[in-house]
């Protein structure tokens, strides 16, 4: 299992327009290049949603869907992979307030569930997970800045 955990400043936005746009999803692919498609099914009684995305992954697509669970007094969001191309997807964004802006996190923990091949393509798999959740946050936000270090060979 590999770990992701992003921390990142937004700029243009307060904590609260930052959060309302972070959990749009659907329009994550008219905002960003690194999303192509998402579908977002209607809230279950507990306010969760079901959503479907297919996003860009080097020369190629992954897919899967989630359960997404918002919790907007504290701008939390989990979500948990139901199915799809990871063995497991696990993960949340939070936002908070901060001077001229808001702090964004953003943390994942995934498994592709290739064990053979764990070592070459999760790093992989990582560094366009950074990439990606850089870009789009950059398509919703605007100015963006990543207060976490890349890790050693990863984007910036």
């Amino acid at each position: 299992m590999r770990q992701v955990t992003m921390r990142f400043t937004a700029l243009e936005h307060d904590a609260a327009e930052s959060y309302r746009r972070i959990i749009d999803f659907a329009r994550y692919p008219e905002l960003t290049t690194a999303v192509r498609e998402v579908g977002v099914h209607p809230p279950d009684a507990d306010g969760s949603v079901v959503s479907e995305w297919t996003v860009y992954f080097r020369n190629g697509l992954l897919r899967w869907t989630e359960r997404d669970a918002f919790d907007h007094a504290t701008r939390t969001i989990t979500f948990e992979q139901l199915s799809g191309d990871f063995e497991t997807f696990t993960g949340g964004w939070a936002v908070a307030e901060n001077a001229g802006g808001a702090v964004i996190t953003f943390d994942a923990t995934f498994d592709l569930g290739i064990p053979s091949l764990a070592d070459i393509l999760e790093p992989v798999a990582e560094a366009t997970l950074r990439s990606n959740i850089l870009t789009i946050l950059r398509g919703l936000l605007g100015t963006v800045e990543r207060e976490d270090p890349a890790p050693v060979g990863g984007p910036a």
